[in-house]
């Protein structure tokens, strides 16, 4: 068992509310001098940066995760995460058809650039990625399973965009294995006002808009790595995320 830190919610400068400094090089080359080990890209509602991430990842030694943060029907961020990055594209594929298409004003909310892995722009999202889709909270698990992804609520002690502050509290249905806290020192009170919670995973993340906004090694996850590659160690996050503690 070796010790793996991560941040698995970044944004990339797909993103139209992060930085364009985002990129996914600078991203893989900040999680170094951070300290960390796993991270994942979840920009708002695509994992289109997603391939560029993981070829810069691959040069700097960092695992890397494909995944998104999906805004669903209630206007709760929900972080979706994949083991292979095919699945996150085929994913990517299947929520387009659920988004709600308005033209991005770039002078409004910011661009929307896609990038290969040299950070050279390839395209842009022509459609505003952060609003809400057609898909409902507790549809969100049965749509990422068939991808073998997991998903889990996003910076549930955030006043924004989370399932508490939208709901009023943390449902027992749909059931998450796994909770996302912004600030580790709100856990000991969200665990003492939700009970539900206490079965639950908590995630620690960043959700970094800005390169400065990433955080050094702070938290972790303890895998088995023997014998090591990148693979398996995806592969072991992803088994005990699926399964609650």
């Amino acid at each position: 068992m070796n010790r793996y830190y991560y941040d698995l919610h970044l944004h990339s400068c797909l993103s139209p509310c992060a930085d364009d400094d985002n990129t996914p090089n600078n991203i893989a080359g900040m999680a170094t001098l951070c300290g960390l080990n796993i991270v994942a890209l979840t920009d708002h509602n695509s994992a289109k940066n997603c391939p560029a991430f993981f070829e810069a990842a691959k040069r700097y030694g960092i695992i890397p995760v494909a995944g998104m943060e999906l805004t669903t029907s209630e206007d709760i961020h929900v972080i979706c995460l994949f083991e292979a990055l095919e699945a996150a594209l085929q994913f990517d594929s299947e929520l387009q058809a659920h988004r709600m298409l308005i033209p991005n004003r770039t002078d409004i909310f910011g661009n929307q650039l896609i990038l290969n892995g040299q950070d050279e722009l390839i395209g842009t999202e022509p459609h505003f990625l952060s609003n809400a889709t057609d898909i409902s909270i507790e549809a969100v698990p049965t749509l990422v399973k068939p991808f073998g992804g997991v998903c889990y609520p996003a910076h549930i002690d955030r006043p924004a965009n989370g399932i508490i502050s939208v709901l009023g509290t943390f449902p027992q249905t749909p059931y998450f294995t796994c909770a996302e806290m912004n600030r580790r020192e709100k856990t000991a009170e969200y665990l003492e006002r939700y009970p539900l919670l206490r079965d639950k995973h908590i995630i620690v993340s960043s959700d970094a808009h800005y390169l400065t906004d990433m955080r050094d090694k702070e938290n972790y996850f303890e895998l088995d790595d023997e014998p090591y590659s990148s693979t398996l160690v995806r592969q072991r996050l992803f088994e005990r995320l699926r399964v609650a503690p």
